[in-house]
């Protein structure tokens, strides 16, 4: 097992794990909605700008330190329409939805925070605010962790499993997760199909990648254009995960964002792959702490990687 902050080219290799899913699943998909709205930089809060990120606003539009009302507003688009519009429909489909939340933006959509807790959806900590922690000092970065648990349990009545920073981690993330405890995992990493175990000091923890690949970014970023282009983003991936999960059985997961996929516009997209993805056998939709739970209780720290 390799340090956390250790660079591995190697990864499982031609040795895969078996995951063994439960009933024997080829394929377990991960679907995570992030909630930054409320939690995002603006000068209301005292930021020195206006947060862009992910919205169809036009960067550098407004001068910087002044009010952007209409990238303000596609944030509030988000918490005020788009989440409930994922949020319903994965409670009528009865998918395990992962919440990806900053505390903040729980805090303040109190009837959001209601919903998620009624529905029993996952919880992944995703900062405090919507903040890059990479630019925090150490003690800064323990501060705004301590808060975030904080406002989880203050929001929703229940801490968060999983946390994922904003883009990336810093230096000392990992080692201030088990420093503070109660994490199962973290997914600050893209490397991999598979969970897999880190070693932080000399503790054994667990990595369960995200992706900017399945990503609805890509639509807020033009790197895709329509929500059919999504779609078939999104079923290419699941084909070839789904057939070569027949040998050795992987996993998906899919990022979604509020602001983006809760938009008319794109919403169909992942209308049309639940539909899709219901019409194969062998498939276990799972909350990351779903995943978390089985990978410690199969493939504790000490076996293969």
């Amino acid at each position: 097992m390799k340090a956390h902050d250790d660079r591995d080219f190697v990864g499982y290799g031609r040795r895969p794990p078996r995951p063994r899913w439960p009933n024997d699943a080829r394929l377990a998909i991960v679907i995570v909605l992030n909630i930054e709205e409320g939690a995002e930089p603006s000068i209301p809060d005292g930021d020195g700008a206006t947060e862009l990120a992910l919205t169809d606003g036009i960067a550098q539009e407004v001068p910087t330190g002044i009010r952007d009302f209409v990238a303000e507003s596609l944030f509030e688009y988000g918490a005020r329409v788009g989440f409930w519009r994922i949020v319903d429909t994965m409670a009528e489909r009865n998918i395990p939805l992962t919440v990806n939340a900053c505390a903040q933006a729980l805090l303040r959509n109190p009837d959001a925070a209601e919903a998620i807790k009624a529905n029993g959806f996952d919880l992944c900590c995703h900062g405090n605010r919507f903040v890059r922690h990479f630019l925090m000092s150490e003690a800064e970065e323990r501060s705004a962790i301590g808060r975030a648990v904080a406002g989880f349990e203050q929001a929703v009545g229940r801490r968060p499993l999983g946390w994922q920073s904003r883009y990336s981690p810093s230096r000392h993330t990992r080692a201030l997760l088990v420093e503070h405890g109660g994490f199962l995992y973290d997914s600050d990493s893209y490397a991999d199909d598979w969970p897999y175990w880190v070693k932080v000091g000399e503790r054994p923890h667990l990595v369960i990648p995200h992706s900017f690949t399945n990503n609805d970014n890509r639509l807020a970023t033009a790197k895709l254009g329509t929500a059919n282009d999504f779609f078939d983003h999104l079923s290419s991936a699941m084909r070839v995960l789904h057939e070569e999960g027949r040998r050795h059985p992987r996993m998906m997961t899919i990022s979604l964002h509020s602001r983006i996929s809760g938009q008319p516009a794109r919403f169909e997209a992942i209308t049309r792959f639940l539909d899709f993805a219901a019409k194969h056998e062998s498939v276990w939709f799972a909350g990351r702490s779903d995943i978390a739970r089985h990978w410690i209780a199969t493939h504790p720290p000490g076996q293969g990687q």
